[in-house]
Formats: structure tokens, C-alpha cells, sequence
């Protein structure tokens, strides 16, 4: 609702603001692009938009944010920071188009901040954090801005269990896993445990092992991971056939 209210708000599209609910609803749920960063996800909603036949019967012009789309192409660390440093190395049009992308992914900071609250995580993420101390090194790898992350793990009392919290800003996932992990730990010693195709890639990108947290069925996967997953993982006994 935060990101898809401010595309409404930002690029001129409350003709269409039900189709923006739907189409970023798609892409960041229920897509193969599910949880990827919030700039690539904003070019694949205005992609299909644009293909959607009440927005081609609306008229309303979705913008191609071309610049944009360099950006994401050439930038690794998709964040403010160097959002800010493509603004200032900016002019013209392509600027002006750079400057209400981070308008709007301001305006997504001030709504998470101001809506969610109080959204606790998922039955049996705490026991299995817990049940990690003293047995391995906790890292949170995201996509989600940095401060967006700790405010969030931190009113629930969960941060203690993390030695790390990665947002957007320090890179992508592959990048997050490689500085970590890759050559400090043997492959089977890492698992990454995560509810997307992307998280999926990461850990294939550096040898890493995965465990699938299934969208819908979060409770039930977490369970899993706790009683079967973890001992597999501890034992040496989870790569192949598991």
C-alpha cells in the first residue's frame, strides 16, 4: 500500500490507481520479481501498466523513466546514496525524472514509518533466531532501505539475534552473501533462508545452500526450517537430495 499510493501520488496516476494497486501488487508478491528491489520494481510495474488494456482505454501517459533505467542497469547499490549521486551528476530532463523517482521513494519511507507498526514477525521466526545463538553468525540480507530494517527489528526485540543488518544501501544480496561469507565459510556452512526467486539466486551466484520460506505458508516454513532444515544443516547432512 506505501509503495503503490506514492507511484499514484508522484506520476500522475489516479485515473488508474486501481490497475498501479494491482500491477505492483503482482510484481512484488506474486511474481517471479517478488521482493526485488523497490527501483526495479517500480520500471517492471510501469512496464506492465503500460500493457494493461484499462490504462491503454484510460489514455494516461506511464512514464518510460529511461534514465531511471540506467541507473539500475549500471548501479549495483540501489539505494538513496547513490541515487543522490546520479541526481547531482544529472541535468536536463533526465534529472528532473531522477529527482521524483527519490521524491517518490522518500514519500514509501514516510508512509512505512508513519503505517507500520506494531507487525510482528512471523510465528517461529523468533524460536529459530533463538535457537541460532552460539551455533552460527545471523546476517539479515534485504532489499528494504537500512533505517526501515532496524526500526523494524528493533521494536520487536529481534535485533539482538542478528550480528548484521543489510539493507539496500550496502549492494544486492549476491554482493551482501559474497563480502560475508564467500572464503570465510565452507559452502555447505552457509544457508540462506529466504521467501523469494531472488534469494534463491543469490545463494545458487555464490555455492550457498537454501531454504525456501513459501509465500502464503510462512508459519508452516518456519516450523519446518526449526525442526528439519536447521538439524540437517548442523549435521552436514542437507546438501543433495534434501
Amino acid at each position: 500500500d506505501c509503495f503503490s499510493v506514492n507511484v499514484v501520488k508522484h506520476f500522475g496516476l489516479s485515473p488508474v490507481s486501481r490497475q498501479v494497486h494491482q500491477a505492483w501488487d503482482f510484481v512484488n508478491l506474486y511474481s517471479q520479481s517478488r521482493g526485488c528491489n523497490r527501483f526495479k520494481a517500480l520500471l517492471e510495474v510501469m512496464d506492465l501498466l503500460r500493457q494493461m488494456p484499462k490504462v491503454k482505454v484510460a489514455g494516461v501517459a506511464v512514464p518510460e523513466l529511461q534514465a531511471t533505467r540506467i541507473w539500475v542497469h549500471e548501479e549495483t547499490a540501489l539505494g538513496h546514496p547513490s541515487l543522490t549521486a546520479r541526481i547531482a551528476a544529472a541535468s536536463g530532463e533526465a534529472k528532473r525524472e531522477l529527482e521524483q523517482v527519490m521524491a517518490w521513494s522518500l514519500g514509501v519511507n514516510a508512509f512505512v514509518k508513519d503505517i507500520v507498526k506494531e507487525l510482528p514477525p512471523f510465528a517461529g521466526t523468533r524460536r529459530v533466531l533463538q535457537d541460532l545463538q552460539g551455533k552460527a553468525d545471523v546476517l539479515v540480507l534485504s532489499a528494504t532501505p537500512a533505517e526501515a530494517l532496524v526500526r523494524e527489528w528493533s521494536e520487536h526485540g529481534i535485533d539482538k539475534f542478528v550480528s548484521l543488518i543489510a539493507g539496500q544501501e550496502m549492494g544486492s544480496k549476491t554482493e551482501h552473501l559474497s563480502l560475508a561469507a564467500v572464503g570465510k565459510y565452507a559452502a555447505d556452512a552457509i544457508l540462506m533462508v529466504g521467501d523469494a526467486p531472488g534469494d534463491l539466486k543469490a545463494a545458487r551466484s555464490v555455492g550457498a545452500l537454501f531454504f525456501p520460506i513459501n509465500p502464503g505458508d510462512e508459519e508452516e516454513s518456519w516450523a519446518r526450517l526449526q525442526a528439519e532444515g536447521l538439524p540437517r544443516f548442523f549435521a552436514k547432512d542437507y546438501a543433495g537430495a534434501y
